[in-house]
């Protein structure tokens, strides 16, 4: 296992605190665009935390009232727009190696969505485990209105789950903005809140769950990734083992032992 407090990314803000780790792209005047460095970046951080034993949860902050506008037009498309077959698919899996890092790091995250959430910024909500938004929130899976497909970085198979098929696919063909209110009404976002309130009721939720059982917490992670490609049958065979693992938990012990004194369980992730 390993800490991840000292991380010292180039590309983004870092820093945690009750073992929730919090995560700021830092180009606001830009509205924070991802380039090729800081895609790159963010996959091998979510890769690490998969064996960080100072790490139970993960926010992703919007900065200067932005969360993410997408690939940089500059450092990102213009580049792509001449570059060979061999090169964009490069590009195309390393993006998608961010979802799947996303995926499989054993960590809740909770995405804290404010003002632009475009392409790629978007594809970061959607692969949160949790997300929480402001009224101005718009979320945009524009990648039809620059000349591409909707099937980028696992939208096609993730979108459809979260908010049903013939919304995803309207997103999807026409690119258009999904604002705050159809979000939550969707159940894109978990809940509305202000925007002075977001960053403070984004941490009161992922302290909670950092607080948690983490190892549990990890278990219920890696099953809702593993169970959409399981029957019904493999699915309930999976969580009886996974079950009987988290029964041999320290932290399991704790739960009764606090029950039983009329306490609240102290979890200490083992």
């Amino acid at each position: 296992m390993t800490a991840m407090a000292a991380l010292e990314p180039k590309h983004f803000l870092w820093r945690v605190e009750d073992a929730v780790a919090a995560i700021r792209l830092n180009r606001p005047e830009r509205k924070n665009p991802l380039t090729f460095e800081s895609y790159a970046e963010l996959r091998d951080t979510f890769r690490g935390l998969a064996y960080a034993d100072d790490v139970a949860a993960v926010v992703l902050l919007p900065n200067g009232g932005n969360f993410c506008s997408g690939g940089d037009v500059h450092d990102i498309i213009g580049p792509l727009v001449g570059m060979e077959m061999k090169d964009l698919l490069a590009f195309t899996r390393m993006t998608g190696d961010l979802v799947k890092a996303m995926l499989h790091c054993g960590r809740p995250i909770m995405a804290a969505v404010d003002g632009v959430a475009a392409g790629a910024g978007a594809i970061l909500a959607m692969a949160a485990d949790l997300r929480m938004a402001t009224p101005q929130a718009r979320t945009a899976f524009l990648f039809n209105r620059v000349g591409l497909a909707g099937c980028d970085m696992g939208a096609c198979a993730m979108l459809p789950r979260i908010i049903g098929q013939g919304r995803a696919a309207e997103l999807l063909y026409t690119g258009r903005a999904m604002t705050a209110q159809e979000g939550e009404a969707w159940g894109f976002f978990n809940k509305l809140v202000a925007a002075e309130a977001l960053e403070a009721e984004a941490f009161a939720l992922a302290r909670r769950i950092a607080s948690g059982p983490s190892f549990a917490n990890s278990v219920t992670k890696t099953q809702l990734c593993q169970e959409w490609a399981m029957s019904l049958d493999s699915a309930i065979e999976a969580e009886a083992q996974a079950q009987a693992i988290c029964m041999q938990t320290r932290d399991f012990e704790r739960a009764y032992r606090a029950f039983v004194a009329k306490d609240k369980p102290v979890f200490e992730g083992n």
